[in-house]
C-alpha cells in the first residue's frame, strides 16, 4: 500500500470516527431540549438509529446510492454483503479501501435519520420511529444519494453539494417535518385559541455540551468529505469556512433572539450553532472566508424566526430539527449558486451568482432542492401513514402525559431525584421522625441562656418538662452558606437543608425558551429546618435575621412549631434524650 493511501485512509477513517462521535451530540441536545420524562427514550432513540441506518444502508441502501450510474437508482451489486465489493474500488475515490469508504458514508446516512428523531420526540411510538429510520436509510436516503454522489442526475445536471447540505440535511428535515406534521403538536403546546406555550426543555446544561459536541464532529463532516489528505490547503481551508460561518451565527442568533424576544435566549443560541454549521456544509469547499461568515450571519438570524413560525404553524418541533437541517439545509444550498467562487480550493471550479457565474449553477441548486424536497417529504409523509393505519406512531393520552420512558422503556433517567417524604437529618446520620403542631408565635424577647427546665413544658415523653421547637427558614439559595455559618457559631450541629420552589411578594417572575414565555409564580428557595431544645429558639431567630437581612424582596421568612416528640431510629431514644448531640 503507497504511503498516499495510507494517508487518505487514516484521513477518511479519523474523519468517520467525528462524524460518528455526532451521534453523542445529537443525543445531549435532544434530550437536554426535552422533558425529563422523555430523556430515556431520547436517549435510547439516538442509540438505536444508528444501529438501524447501519444494518439498512448495509444491507441495500449502499447498493442503492453507488451501484452504478443509472440515472435514478443503482441497479448493480446491491448487495454488499457477500457481493464482489471490488465493484466500488474506484468508487468516490480508489485510495480508501472499500470499507473505509463505506464506514464514511455510513455515518452520513446515520446522521440523516437522527435528525428525524428530536423532531418527533416526546410523543412518537418507538417502534414506530424504528420503522421509519429503517426505510429512510434502506431506501430514500441512499436514492437521493445515488442522484447527487452516486452518479445520478442532479450530479450529471451539474448540482453541488460538497458535504450535504442536501442529501444529509434536507433528507433528514424533510422527514422530520413529514413525522411532526402527520403527528400532531405535543399535548399542551397550545392553548385553546391555538397559541403557542413553552415546552421548556429539563437540561440546557446537556444542551450546551452536545451543541459542542456537534461542533467538534462536524470538523470530520465537512472535511473529511475531501476523502484525501493529499491536499492540505483544501482541508484547511475547509475547517476554516465552517468555524467561520459557526461562530456568525452564533452571533446574529444571540442577537436576533436579543432583540425581537427581549433576552439572549441559549436554546436559540445553540440552534444558531448548528443553523451555522448546517448552512455552510453544502458550500465549504466552494465559497471563500469572507463569504462564509455572510452565510453563517444569515443562517443565524434565520433559524430563529424560523423556530418561532413553526411554531405559530403549529408543527411542533421540540428542538428546532426542522428550522436548523431542512430550513438551513436548503438555505446553503442555495448559497452555493450565490457564492461559489473558482479556485478558492481545487475542488471549486465554478462561480456562483455573486462571482460573475451568472444564474446557472444557482437554477441548478434550485432544481436540486425542489426534486429532493418533493421526493423525500412524499416519500417519508407515506411511510409516516402507513406506520400510522398499521402499528401506530402516536402513543397514548395517558402515556404521553406521564412520559415515555415509563410508558415505552419501564425506567427513569433520573430515579433518585423522585420526590420522597422529607426526614430529619442530624449531625451523626442516626436519622429521627419528627412531629410538629401548628407553627406559633414567639411570645416574649429572651435575652441569656435559658435552661431546658425554664423552657415552656409540653408533653415529651422522655423528660416531660422539656419543650423542643422547630425552626424552619426559607431563604434565597445564595443565601444559605452565610445562614449555615451563623448557624454554625451558635451551637447548631444539625439541620435539613431542601431545595424547595415557593412564591410570596415577589409573585414569580416570567422566563422564556426559544421565543415563548414560561410563566411561572414558583422561584428557587432553600428551606432550612432545625429542631432545637436547650439554645433558645430567640437565639435562632436573631442569628437567622443578622444572616439574612438586606432589607430587599426575598430575604426570606422564619416559621416557629412546637415539636411534640422527636424519636431516634438508631438508638430508640425520644424527646430531648434523642436531641442530646444536636447541640
Amino acid at each position: 500500500m503507497s504511503t498516499e493511501m495510507i494517508v487518505d485512509t487514516l484521513w477518511v477513517v479519523l474523519a468517520g470516527l467525528l462524524v460518528f462521535f455526532m451521534n453523542l451530540g445529537f443525543a445531549a441536545v435532544e434530550t437536554g431540549f426535552n422533558r425529563s420524562k422523555n430523556a430515556v427514550n431520547i436517549l435510547s432513540k439516538n442509540f438505536i438509529v444508528f444501529a438501524v441506518s447501519s444494518l439498512g444502508f448495509m444491507l441495500l441502501g449502499w447498493g442503492l446510492m453507488f451501484g452504478g450510474d443509472n440515472p435514478f437508482v443503482g441497479t448493480q451489486n446491491l448487495f454488499i454483503l457477500g457481493g464482489n465489493v471490488d465493484f466500488y474500488k474506484d468508487t468516490l475515490t480508489s485510495n480508501v479501501p472499500f470499507w473505509g469508504k463505506f464506514f464514511f458514508q455510513l455515518v452520513f446516512c446515520g446522521t440523516a435519520a437522527t435528525i428525524v428523531s428530536g423532531a418527533v420526540a416526546e410523543r412518537v411510538k418507538y417502534i414506530a420511529f424504528i420503522l421509519f429510520s429503517f426505510v429512510l436509510t434502506l431506501v430514500i436516503y441512499p436514492i437521493v444519494g445515488h442522484w447527487i454522489w452516486g452518479g445520478g442526475w442532479l450530479g450529471q445536471l451539474g448540482f453541488m453539494d460538497f458535504a450535504g447540505d442536501t442529501v444529509v440535511h434536507s433528507v433528514g428535515g424533510w422527514g422530520a417535518l413529514a413525522g411532526a406534521m402527520i403527528l400532531g403538536p405535543r399535548y399542551g403546546k397550545y392553548d385553546k385559541d391555538g397559541k403557542p406555550k413553552a415546552i421548556p426543555g429539563h437540561n440546557l446544561s446537556l444542551a450546551v455540551i452536545g451543541a459542542f459536541i456537534l461542533w467538534l464532529g462536524w470538523f470530520g463532516f465537512n472535511p473529511g468529505s475531501t476523502m484525501s489528505f493529499q491536499n492540505p490547503a483544501d482541508v484547511v481551508h475547509i475547517v476554516l469556512t465552517t468555524n467561520t460561518a459557526t461562530i456568525a451565527a452564533i452571533l446574529t442568533a444571540t442577537a436576533t433572539s436579543w432583540i425581537f424576544i427581549g433576552k439572549p435566549d441559549l436554546g436559540m443560541t445553540i440552534n444558531g450553532c448548528l443553523a451555522g454549521l448546517v448552512a455552510i456544509t453544502g458550500g465549504c469547499a466552494y465559497v471563500s472566508v469572507g463569504s462564509s461568515l455572510l452565510i453563517g450571519a444569515i443562517a443565524g438570524v434565520l433559524v430563529v424566526f424560523s423556530v418561532l413560525i413553526f411554531d405559530k404553524v403549529k408543527i411542533d418541533d421540540p428542538v428546532g430539527a426542522t428550522s436548523v437541517h431542512l430550513v438551513c439545509g436548503v438555505f446553503g444550498t442555495l448559497c452555493v449558486g450565490l457564492f461559489a467562487q473558482e479556485g478558492v480550493t481545487s475542488l471549486s471550479t465554478v462561480n456562483g451568482l455573486f462571482f460573475g457565474g451568472g444564474a446557472s449553477l444557482l437554477v441548478t441548486e434550485i432544481i436540486g432542492v425542489v426534486a429532493v424536497g418533493a421526493f423525500t417529504f412524499a416519500a417519508s409523509y407515506l411511510v409516516w401513514y402507513l406506520l400510522k393505519v398499521t402499528v401506530g406512531i402516536r402513543v397514548s393520552l395517558e402515556e404521553e402525559i406521564e412520559g415515555l420512558d415509563i410508558g415505552e422503556h419501564g425506567n427513569h433517567a433520573y430515579p433518585d431525584f423522585a420526590i420522597v417524604a422529607p426526614i430529619m437529618a442530624t449531625a451523626n446520620g442516626g436519622g429521627e421522625i419528627t412531629t410538629a403542631a401548628a407553627p406559633v408565635a414567639i411570645q416574649k424577647p429572651v435575652t441569656g441562656t435559658v435552661s431546658p427546665d425554664e423552657a415552656v413544658p409540653v408533653v415529651n415523653k422522655a423528660r416531660p418538662g422539656v419543650k423542643m421547637t422547630k425552626v424552619t427558614v426559607i431563604t434565597n439559595q445564595e443565601k444559605f452558606t452565610a445562614l449555615q455559618t451563623a448557624l454554625d457559631k451558635i451551637g447548631i450541629t444539625g439541620l435539613t437543608a431542601t431545595n424547595v420552589l415557593g412564591y410570596g411578594m415577589q409573585k414569580g417572575h416570567t422566563e422564556y425558551f426559544r421565543g415563548l414565555p414560561v410563566k411561572t409564580r414558583l422561584l428557587p428557595k432553600v428551606q432550612v429546618d432545625i429542631v432545637v431544645c436547650k439554645i433558645p429558639v430567640e437565639t435562632v431567630v436573631e442569628t437567622v435575621k443578622k444572616a439574612l437581612y438586606t432589607g430587599s424582596m426575598g430575604d426570606g421568612k422564619i416559621f416557629i412549631y412546637d415539636v411534640e416528640n422527636v424519636i431516634k431510629i438508631r438508638t430508640g431514644e425520644e424527646g430531648y434524650d434523642a436531641l442530646q448531640d444536636e447541640e
